[in-house]
């Protein structure tokens, strides 16, 4: 499977961005959005996962102003991003696998990354 993300750009805070991960293909379990700030860890944003219902998991600093969303017929991910504050600037990266259910936010959940896409928000 590859991961490509796009859409990512300089905005000023409060504006808005929407970002999008084209898939090869669906194999997996869970597709998500994890964020890299300059000099820090990289971070969960959000996911949805598919076991035996389909749920929707967002971290606590995007609550209220992301939405994720995914088109199945084009294997594509998405992150509405609205609000947007200074400290959201990042590298985003969508993520794909299997993550048991209580790992769902873990960067060692996700076997299939792309390459990243660098969202700068000024203030």
């Amino acid at each position: 499977v590859q991961l490509v993300e796009s859409g990512g750009g300089l905005v000023q805070a409060g504006g808005s961005l929407r970002l999008t991960c084209a898939a090869s293909e669906r194999t997996f379990r869970s597709y998500g959005w994890f964020r890299q700030p300059p000099g820090k860890e990289r971070e969960f944003v959000a996911a949805i996962v598919s076991y035996s219902s389909r749920k929707i998991y967002y971290g606590d600093s995007v609550k209220g102003r992301f939405t994720i969303s995914r088109d199945n017929a084009k294997n594509t991910l998405y992150l509405e991003m609205t609000s947007l504050k200074p400290e959201d600037t990042a590298v985003y990266f969508c993520a794909a696998g299997n993550p048991i259910i209580t790992h769902v936010s873990a960067t060692e959940g996700y076997s299939t990354w792309g390459q990243g896409t660098l969202v700068t928000v000024s203030s």
